[in-house]
C-alpha cells in the first residue's frame, strides 16, 4: 500500500495548478474579445414599416422610394408592400434622392381597387 507523502504530493500538484494557469491564459489571449465578434456582424433590416402615400406620377406597377431607405433594406429592383398583414403587392423599385426616408410612393388607381387608403401603415421589404 501506498504512504501519502505531504512533501511529493504538494510539490509537483502546485506546480501543475500553475503550469495549466499559464497555458489556460495562453489560450485566452487566441480568443478575441466579443466587441470585436459582434462588430463583424452587420446589422441589416429585413423589413420596415412606413406610410404609403398616393402619387399619381409613378407608374402602376412601381414604388418610389428614398436611396437610403433602399440601401437599408437591399431593395435593388423589386420590393414587397404589405398592408394590415394581408394584403401584399410587388413593385419594381424606383430609388430617388428626394422621397423623406418613411414614405414609399405609389399609384393611387391601384390602390383604391385593391381597397388600400392613402397614407395607410404599410410594411416594406425586398422582393428580389
Amino acid at each position: 500500500m501506498l504512504k501519502p507523502s505531504s512533501d511529493t504530493s504538494s510539490t509537483p500538484s502546485a506546480t501543475g495548478k500553475q503550469e495549466e494557469k499559464t497555458d489556460i491564459k495562453k489560450l485566452l489571449a487566441v480568443i478575441p474579445p466579443p466587441a470585436v465578434v459582434f462588430a463583424k456582424e452587420k446589422k441589416s433590416l429585413k423589413e420596415k414599416r412606413i406610410r404609403l402615400q398616393y402619387d399619381p406620377s409613378v407608374g402602376k406597377d412601381e414604388a418610389k422610394i428614398s436611396k437610403t431607405l433602399a440601401s437599408e433594406l437591399n431593395i435593388k429592383n423589386y420590393l414587397e408592400v404589405t398592408v394590415a398583414g394581408k394584403k401584399r403587392f410587388r413593385f419594381k423599385a424606383v430609388v430617388l434622392e428626394g422621397p423623406p426616408n418613411d414614405v414609399v410612393y405609389v399609384n393611387p388607381e391601384v390602390m383604391k381597387l385593391q381597397g388600400v387608403a392613402d397614407r395607410s401603415i404599410c410594411t416594406i421589404r425586398s422582393a428580389d
